[in-house]
């Protein structure tokens, strides 16, 4: 299922209001970004609405981020199982192979989950296009080993690889 695109031009152009609910799904459950994002248009590349959504999630403060981290489902976890992930979400985590994780693969992928929420009370975030799930867990496995300042700073930037790989598919160049 490939979601609808829109040239830069048609973006720039949108009503504030259309803009947020088309942009809304760039950072997972976060409105609020496009919302100020809307403010700053025109936006003269996609590189540009990136810089400018990622700034904006860099100068909303800590308690804003953390927020925008725990937004994101746990990869493979209980809202995928349930079937209830973002339709973005949906696509990347099957595109990396998620949904066909092994039973041990699976498992495995439940037991990081809990000791990377336990260890850093947020969960891992990963832009997995470009991995399979092999590539998945073995980083996983790295990552929980980090302290919780870096994973925060990593998760950040995990999340604005998320949201440009969205903007290129949301967005004809």
């Amino acid at each position: 299922m490939k979601a609808m695109q829109y040239t830069l031009d048609q973006i720039n152009s949108m009503p504030a209001d259309t803009f947020v609910t088309v942009l809304a799904g760039i950072f997972e459950h976060s409105p609020w970004v496009p919302e100020l994002a809307a403010q700053q248009r025109p936006f003269d590349s996609i590189d540009a609405l990136h810089e400018s959504m990622s700034q904006i999630v860099e100068n909303a403060g800590d308690e804003k981020q953390l927020a925008l981290i725990n937004a994101h489902p746990e990869l493979a976890g209980k809202a995928a199982v349930r079937g209830e992930l973002t339709a973005e979400s949906t696509r990347e985590q099957s595109g990396a192979g998620l949904d066909l994780c092994t039973q041990e693969e699976f498992d495995r992928l439940q037991s990081l989950n809990r000791a990377y929420r336990d260890k850093f009370g947020f969960p891992f975030i990963l832009a997995v296009r470009g991995y399979d799930r092999h590539g998945i867990i073995a980083n996983f496995e790295k990552r929980v080993n980090h302290d919780r300042a870096e994973e925060l700073r990593t998760s950040l930037d995990q999340i604005y690889r998320i949201a440009r790989f969205r903007l290129n598919d949301l967005i004809r160049a």
